[in-house]
């Protein structure tokens, strides 16, 4: 089973994939959004079915004391709209502190300021994918759909 993760932004979506056996989390791209919910959302519909998710991680970034600011309803606002929309199920999972770790790590693996812009958000969807992986595992969590 394959999930497919998404750090949603206002311009670019970071898309990321987990393998069949949910071992690993990978890049996948970075999708520039067109300013149309429909047609992003139809998009967000092709990747999903291109890779064969059966579900869709979607980062919500929260305030350092938990609670939802206006970015965290803006995505959220996005997710719903998706989970509307896309036929299997969604799950919301704390983002925070994806970029600016991905930004340490690219910058670590000496990637330049320009390719890292390029990279960053799918980056920032692996170590979204990751964490949640990884609490799934700790936990021997199924898929559920946690806070």
């Amino acid at each position: 089973m394959k999930i497919l993760a998404l750090d949603v932004g206002t311009v670019r979506i970071g898309v990321a994939i987990s393998d069949d056996l949910e071992m690993g989390a990978y890049p996948l791209m970075t999708y520039t959004r067109v300013g149309a919910l429909k047609r992003d959302l139809a998009a967000i519909q092709v990747i999903a079915a291109e890779q064969e998710a059966d579900t869709i991680l979607v980062g919500l970034p929260t305030s350092i004391d938990g609670g939802e600011g206006p970015q965290a309803k803006y995505t959220r606002g996005f997710g719903d709209a998706l989970a509307k929309v896309i036929g299997v199920p969604l799950v919301y999972w704390d983002e925070s502190m994806t970029s600016v770790e991905a930004n340490d790590i690219l910058i670590g693996m000496n990637y330049s300021r320009q390719k890292r812009r390029l990279v960053l958000d799918q980056w920032a969807a692996k170590l979204l994918l990751e964490s949640y992986l990884d609490h799934r595992r700790a936990t021997n969590a199924r898929r559920e759909a946690p806070g």
